[in-house]
């Protein structure tokens, strides 16, 4: 079954609770966070930051899913999505944002997609 998913594409990275990375990362699919990276995280796929992660730095990705903690900038090219235990405190540049009760966001927001904001810069 393993090979199935090889096949179709649905390769991840994963950073596990209680590992820490401090750098930059630079990655290909998707990328889940259930560590602490302090850092820069470029993904062409979509990173998943799970209840027990943390990033303080900035993301650039196509899609991005908050259930734990971000501090920084996040830029999404498509859709943003703020679960209930999902917590930003920074700065969002995103297509779509979906927020669900009880989440927090403490920051700026700025929709229209990353292409404008890289127009802009």
């Amino acid at each position: 079954m393993a090979n199935d998913k090889q096949q179709s594409g649905a390769m991840f990275n994963a950073l596990t609770a209680g590992s820490k990375i401090v750098g930059n990362i630079t990655a290909d699919s998707d990328y889940r966070i259930d560590g602490l990276i302090e850092g820069d995280l470029q993904c062409r796929g979509k990173v998943v930051i799970g209840e027990a992660g943390r990033v303080k730095g900035t993301i650039v990705c196509q899609n991005a899913e908050i259930l734990g903690l971000m501090e920084g900038k996040i830029t999404c090219r498509e859709q943003l999505s703020l679960r209930t235990s999902g917590k930003i405190m920074g700065d969002v540049i995103t297509k779509t944002l979906i927020v669900e009760p009880g989440a927090m966001f403490n920051g700026t927001c700025s929709m229209g997609g990353a292409t404008v904001a890289e127009k802009k810069a």
